[in-house]
């Protein structure tokens, strides 16, 4: 099979690393180019020193002519770069856009951004030319939400997450500093992360109950990985709700409903989600693991590439967790 060409634009981010080390063997993939305005001309294993001895590539300063184009740049960038750049794209080009421009207005000029949460929104995915990449949180949270709330009524949704620090980027800040982070957690963004927005959004398409969710996110001592647990209360029994989220994913690749406990050590360096089901009475608890820069970003991303172009939805994303 003939390889499609691939770009990434804003390549010196934790996501486009992780976008490049798994291109680099995707078996229908060849990357043409990956930009960095202040980068020009060094060598890509320069700055992602785990590629080193992996790949010869350079970073550009313009994107080239390719099959799809993946955007990692910083948030409320991306459309600011398809303006500048769209008489050089090619009208048949696929763009998956990881920052948060589209995910909640998804209309620009005359195209339509779909949501690429891959596993509720398949079919669209398929046939789309635009992808808005779900945010980390947001694919935890929605992964453990979103098959409940199609069969009950739930009026009030209750979450604590705890991500790693790759999740806040490159930029120098103290909570990214050592002396800080290590030994350490602290919330953050209380009831106002940026993800809730495109969460509810979703929730307004799926059912017509207004459901509150209170999301409370926490800065963790680890680099990648996140951990949510949703609390609610519902009147189906366990064994009812293990069975629909069982049917949920039932022809998902990449998720899968524990009758364990869980951890963040089963999904890191992988593109899975694991769901553990819990029961108290009335009250139900949904734990959900994944990679914040896989499952919850990169991963999400080529997987979502993988359904456009009719390729394996597992190309390039066979996995295995570290850990030990």
């Amino acid at each position: 099979m003939e390889k499609i060409k691939v770009g990434i634009v804003g390549g010196t981010g934790f996501t486009a690393g992780e976008l490049i080390r798994i291109l680099l063997y995707h078996p229908n993939v060849e990357i043409s180019f990956v930009t960095s305005q202040s980068l020009q001309g060094e060598f890509v294993s320069d700055v992602h020193k785990d590629l080193f001895g992996e790949t010869t590539l350079k970073f550009e300063n313009l994107a080239q002519p390719a099959d799809m184009i993946f955007l990692c740049l910083p948030h409320g960038e991306s459309k600011n770069w398809l303006i500048e750049n769209e008489k050089r794209i090619a009208p048949e080009t696929k763009i998956i856009d990881l920052g948060n421009d589209f995910r909640v207005d998804e209309e620009w000029n005359d195209k339509k951004f779909i949501y690429g949460l891959s596993e509720f929104n398949k079919e669209k995915i398929a046939k789309a030319s635009y992808i808005a990449n779900p945010g980390c949180f947001a694919t935890a949270i929605q992964l453990g939400i979103l098959p409940i709330l199609k069969q009950e009524k739930i009026e009030k949704i209750q979450c604590v997450g705890i991500t790693g620090s790759t999740g806040a980027g490159k930029a120098l800040h103290q909570s990214l500093n050592f002396n800080w982070r290590n030994d350490n957690i602290s919330p953050y963004k209380t009831f106002t992360h940026q993800h809730i927005a495109e969460i509810k959004k979703s929730i307004s398409l799926i059912s017509e109950t207004k459901t509150e969710i209170n999301f409370i996110p926490w800065r963790g001592d680890f680099t990648r990985g996140i951990f949510v647990s949703l609390m609610m209360e519902s009147n189906l029994s366990q064994a009812e709700i293990e069975e629909i989220y069982k049917y949920a994913y039932k022809y998902s690749k990449f998720v899968f409903v524990s009758a364990s406990p869980i951890d963040l050590k089963q999904v890191v360096n992988t593109n899975k989600a694991v769901v553990y089901i819990e029961k108290v009475g009335k009250n139900l608890a949904v734990h959900v693991a994944i990679d914040n820069l896989l499952k919850g970003a990169s991963g999400q991303a080529i997987q979502n590439m993988n359904l456009m172009f009719g390729f394996n939805e597992k190309a390039g994303l066979n996995l295995k967790p570290s850990v030990f």
